[in-house]
């Protein structure tokens, strides 16, 4: 048996941070794959069971996680889309090549209407990104009136022509995508100095506002933050940041499953430079924005694998393990530590993409180990965090090496406090002690999320391989928590 270690954990009750803005939880839904359409989409004739023609296993899922933000249409095919081909007749709009993903048909059956409505049923807001690409300003101006205006202009009317009289809310509009790549391959000033011509634009109605947001850097490309801060800064109210977690390079990213522990230590130490690459931007934002005004939104953000063998060129469909868990725990914990900036993230992506939520095929849905982290962590959403301190051990795998414990803590909005914990040695359990200044409580309960082996996954045939549990390894007793954590687990706990 795996010898047990012990290791510290102290929770700042008395020490509160800003709040972990609901926001960090949010989703990332791109015409990308079966993202859209046999993902969330299938018609309203479809057999598969659907409310008028959004399939409900995946919507009633994605309620039962509280998600709060979806970003559409894009990533790259927003870079490319005009919003004018999806509305109207479905049999009436046109139909393009998905230039980005895959090379096939875009027949357009998920536009505006569709997008926002479906939004609202899942009870989150809309992140629209504005094609600042290939399409003019007016183009932009003209969606956004298309969506909000109230009133009787003609593109109001014809909103209310195409089914909706009331207008939506537009609570975040992107000012494009990725200006460095496929937005257009631009250099930072030039991008700046679009992106305050295209805010220019963009209107609300009296009475509304909208959190522009800009096209943010690519990982380390710090020089991109700095040039947009102090050229266009007082133009948008978030700017975003982009991070992938690679194993390898981008020629071989390393596959999603049957991986050996080196991967497993690689991935999780690569998923780390998540915190260097927030605190160095924030650094660039703080110079030309001491005061905090713009937000930093990491709206692109999770595993990016191999795709699966046999799967569509360019459809990016992956399988999810434990591991993927683990990296989605990690970055809970790390965008607790900057939420004084840090207000918005987007997960990539919410269906058969990347690191998916859910993953479909047919009439079949089956939630992964990434949606189940979710689950454990959906009451850090606008609560208070707590800051942590961490004295653990160190985990090491060849070259690799990073703390075996890591941990986050909140107050929820319910009164209690929700501790994550997280043991990233998939061969050692550790006992964490963990002092309570701040905090008391008079129990706790828990739900565990862990499985036999490191790439441990949910399949069609097996769902509920790897799905949170019940968990009765903590104490709680004169202020202080002992907690068991059996090897490769991630823990919440819940102090009442």
């Amino acid at each position: 048996m795996a010898q047990e270690t012990t290791d510290t954990v102290t929770v700042h009750g008395d020490r509160p941070a800003p709040k972990f803005d609901k926001r960090i939880f949010g989703q990332f839904a791109e015409h990308l794959g079966t993202g859209i359409y046999g993902g969330i989409w299938v018609g309203k004739n479809s057999r598969i069971p659907n409310v008028n023609g959004y399939r409900r296993d995946v919507l009633d899922a994605l309620k039962a996680i509280r998600v709060p933000v979806i970003r559409w249409p894009g990533g790259c095919f927003a870079d490319e889309y005009h919003w004018r081909e999806g509305i109207g007749d479905p049999k009436s709009r046109k139909v393009k090549i998905n230039t980005h993903w895959g090379g096939v048909t875009e027949d357009n059956a998920v536009g505006t209407h569709e997008f926002m409505n479906y939004s609202e049923m899942v009870g989150a807001e809309p992140y629209v990104s504005g094609n600042l690409g290939n399409a003019p300003p007016y183009e932009m101006a003209e969606w956004v009136e298309y969506m909000t205006s109230p009133t009787g202009s003609s593109l109001a009317k014809e909103r209310a022509a195409n089914g909706r009289k009331t207008p939506w809310k537009l609570p975040l509009f992107g000012l494009g995508n990725e200006l460095w790549g496929c937005g257009g391959n631009m250099q930072p000033e030039y991008a700046a100095n679009e992106t305050r011509r295209y805010s220019t634009f963009v209107k609300m109605p009296a009475g509304q506002q909208v959190m522009k947001v800009a096209s943010g850097a690519n990982a380390d490309d710090y020089n991109w933050t700095d040039v947009m801060m102090r050229d266009a800064g007082g133009h948008f109210d978030a700017i975003g940041v982009h991070y992938y977690t690679i194993p390898y390079d981008w020629g071989h990213k390393g596959s999603a499953t049957g991986f050996d522990e080196d991967q497993w230590a690689r991935t999780l130490a690569k998923t780390l430079k998540m915190d260097e690459y927030i605190t160095k931007h924030a650094q660039r934002m703080d110079k030309h924005d001491p005061q905090k005004r713009v937000a930093m939104f990491v709206d692109e953000w999770g595993t990016w694998y191999d795709q699966e063998p046999g799967s569509h060129p360019g459809f990016l469909y992956q399988q999810n393990s434990l591991r993927d868990a683990m990296v989605a725990s990690l970055n809970f914990d790390i965008f607790a530590r900057h939420t004084d900036r840090l207000r918005g993230a987007n997960i990539a992506q919410m269906v058969n993409v990347l690191q998916a939520m859910m993953l479909t095929d047919g009439n079949r849905m089956v939630k992964t180990p990434t949606y189940w982290v979710f689950d454990l962590y959906k009451d850090y959403q606008d609560g208070i965090v707590l800051p942590v301190e961490v004295q653990s051990r160190w985990y090491n795998k060849n070259e690799w090496t990073l703390k075996a414990v890591s941990a986050s803590a909140v107050r929820g909005t319910d009164g209690a406090v929700h501790l994550g914990l997280t043991n990233v040695d998939p061969n050692r359990p550790t006992t964490v002690t963990v002092k309570l200044d701040g905090v008391t409580g008079a129990g706790v309960t828990g739900r565990i999320l862990t499985a036999q082996a490191m790439d441990a996954h949910n399949t069609f045939d097996a769902p509920d391989t790897v799905k949170p549990a019940a968990f009765t390894g903590a104490t709680l007793a004169a202020g202080t928590l002992t907690v068991t954590l059996p090897a490769k687990s991630i823990v919440m706990l819940d102090i009442k």
